[in-house]
């Protein structure tokens, strides 16, 4: 008999979609003022974007040290800890007198955020796999969805009434809530062992996985796919605002179509998996990506509007919806006994995939040929490395047996050292 997961799929869903989306929020809150920081701070809009590339910095790089380290002291005392950090440096940006202090403080934030990534897709692979592991990534982009769907949106709005300094005061009370969660409703999934606190052995199951074609493959379709978002980040503020002429509430609004198109193609999705089954809808969601990837190409050629720029995202927003569950389950499949780490890189890749971009593009510095050059390109590398990882052969998932009920059947720590093969 199967023993029953100490968290239902259900409240891993909500748990992990609350982890997984304060980083976005963070972004996504932030994004409205980006231009009237140019004018309070009376600094250059590239230094400016540096509050935002060095947020991605720290959020990218940061969870390759969240990850193992919960894989060795436990999932929740380090979701405590980096989130913790998260709400200093949110106090900090919002005290910030200067731009340089803001930049700093930004960076501490994705530090801190960082752990959100990486212990939610842990916390999925502790508990289940397969077809159960897929639903869960779904429903979690489900939830996910309306975080940064609504964040632009509401720090649009706050913007004019409030000032900037109220959207860093927001992000202070949404760190505390994901504490008081951690502490009161998320179990501990796996057995603390600081014997796994080492570099030669973190190294050594980097190695691993940096050498594993499947789970790059896979990974590099999720860092093309989603990555593309958080490159347009970068992007869309300046070409909305200074190029089409929105305002900056509504610039907020316009990002619903953005995620407004990610949180349909999710609901769209959850149906047609339980009729199809997970892998074969991520074909259709790359074809969504190649359209909306030729439809921002085409803003090297014809001047922006409104709708020239937005409906090509929310096409390529609907097409990530199929991809990510199915291609996040895949990537960590086969690494049950190096959840952290895995989940860690696969961040890492998805997250560093946005920020090399976005650096490119401000190294580029026209916002909008950027985003008609690099973001096509993106679409085209997950299209690219998903035909890579069909050629390979199938992996048959082994049954996952960490973290069940009372505590029985609990893997003992020599046992979870170890890499599934």
């Amino acid at each position: 008999m199967t023993a029953k997961p100490i968290m239902s799929e259900r409240k891993v869903s909500i748990i992990g979609a609350l982890l997984v989306a304060i980083g976005p929020i963070s972004m996504a809150l932030y994004t409205p003022a980006m231009t009237e920081m140019v004018h309070h701070f009376d600094s250059a809009e590239s230094v400016v974007k540096l509050t935002l590339t060095l947020y991605f910095g720290g959020f990218a790089c940061a969870q390759l040290i969240a990850g193992p380290l919960s894989d060795a002291l436990g999932r929740r005392p380090v979701t405590i800890g980096f989130m913790l950090l998260y709400c200093a440096a949110s106090i900090l940006a919002t005290l910030s007198q200067s731009v340089e202090t803001l930049i700093f403080a930004r960076f501490a934030q994705g530090v801190g955020a960082s752990v959100g990534v990486a212990i939610s897709r842990a916390l999925v692979r502790d508990l289940f796999t397969g077809e159960k592991s897929s639903r869960i990534m779904n429903l979690i982009g489900i939830i996910l969805a309306l975080g940064p769907a609504l964040s632009p949106t509401i720090g649009g709005l706050m913007l004019p009434v409030f000032g900037w300094r109220s959207i860093f005061v927001l992000m202070t009370v949404l760190g505390l809530i994901v504490i008081c969660v951690t502490i009161f409703s998320m179990k501990e999934t796996v057995v603390r062992d600081t014997s796994r606190l080492n570099f030669r052995a973190l190294a050594g199951s980097y190695r691993m996985l940096l050498t594993n074609r499947r789970f790059l493959s896979a990974s590099f379709v999720i860092g093309g796919a989603l990555g593309a978002i958080y490159a347009q980040a970068t992007f869309l503020p300046f070409i909305l605002m200074r190029d089409v002429g929105l305002s900056p509430s509504q610039f907020g609004l316009s990002m619903l179509a953005q995620s407004g198109a990610f949180f349909t193609g999710s609901l769209l999705v959850r149906r047609l998996m339980t009729v199809y089954g997970s892998e074969r809808i991520v074909l259709p969601g790359l074809l969504f990506i190649a359209t909306g990837s030729v439809g921002t190409a085409t803003l090297l050629i014809w001047p922006p509007s409104f709708l020239h720029v937005m409906i090509p995202v929310a096409i390529y927003s609907f097409g990530i919806s199929f991809v990510m569950p199915t291609m996040s389950t895949a990537a960590l499949a086969p690494f049950g006994k190096m959840a952290g780490a895995a989940a860690s890189l696969l961040g890492f890749i998805q997250m560093g995939s946005g920020l090399v971009v976005g650096s490119i593009g401000a190294l580029i510095g026209d916002a909008l040929f950027a985003m008609g050059l690099l973001i096509p390109m993106m679409g085209a590398t997950a299209c690219l490395c998903y035909g890579i990882y069909k050629r390979m052969p199938p992996y048959t998932p082994e049954p996952v047996a960490p973290a069940v009920a009372a505590g029985a059947g609990r893997p003992s720590a020599s046992a979870m050292a170890a890499p599934d093969r």
